[in-house]
């Protein structure tokens, strides 16, 4: 449902995935979209949305290139220091807004 919100306001699809190379830990960001020169990181989440390493260690990899994070789950509203969270009814506005 995500991807088909973010496909039909004309967001391009992108996916992220790479490894830590100390730990070999994988990672991976659901969608990366467009805001202005930043990028800003997506991450879907169905349960365990308190965990979201992933998208924090893309954050720290990609400082000074990364815009707002977005996690989108199953909850309601929250807005931390540097992470946005947002329920799935709430997915066409972000995809319309950037």
């Amino acid at each position: 449902m995500v991807a088909q919100t973010f496909a039909s306001c004309g967001h391009r699809l992108y996916y992220h995935t790479w490894k830590d190379g100390q730990s070999s830990t994988a990672y991976e960001v659901d969608f990366l979209l467009a805001e202005g020169k930043k990028i800003c990181p997506v991450e879907v989440k169905s349960s365990a949305y308190r965990t979201h390493a992933s998208i924090d260690a893309f954050a720290k990899r990609y400082s000074s290139r990364t815009g707002s994070r977005y996690l989108i789950y199953t909850k309601d509203y929250a807005k931390g220091q540097d992470l946005i969270c947002l329920p799935v009814c709430m997915v066409q506005f972000l995809a319309e807004d950037l």
